[in-house]
């Protein structure tokens, strides 16, 4: 399987919201940093990570690629990640670039970029529509 055929069932995997899917797809040794929040290494560390992000966000946690580019192992994705409390509270469509390193048909490293402010604003109801690309 290519490392974008990889990134791409992983991307789709991870809105089902179950681990066993990601299991296969995920090195023993890949390391998840989530720049600016925190760094999971290992299969069971990175699962329990977006377990936490499952259990944060339980109305809805969905990855939607918007562009994908890739070169040899290394594949780079422009994603908006929708996340919702519930509750009332407003869902957020969240800009995020990843940067995704497969190896033998299994991420090793996985690395994603957003802008934390941002968030904040979309759950504080604020109008973002000049500050998003999309």
């Amino acid at each position: 399987m290519s490392a974008e055929s990889v990134v791409r069932e992983f991307c789709a995997a991870v809105s089902k919201r179950d681990p066993e899917l990601l299991r296969p797809l995920l090195a023993p040794e890949v390391v998840y940093l989530n720049v600016g929040v925190g760094r999971s290494v290992g299969i069971d560390a990175t699962i329990e990570n977006l377990a936490g992000q499952w259990s944060m966000f339980p109305d809805m946690y969905e990855y939607e690629l918007v562009n994908l580019a890739a070169a040899g192992d290394v594949v780079l994705t422009e994603r908006i990640d929708s996340v919702g409390m519930g509750g009332g509270a407003p869902t957020a469509p969240v800009p995020v670039m990843g940067r995704f390193e497969v190896e033998s048909g299994r991420i090793v490293r996985w690395f994603d970029y957003f802008d934390q402010a941002l968030v904040a604003k979309m759950f504080a109801g604020e109008a973002v529509d000049d500050l998003v690309p999309f």
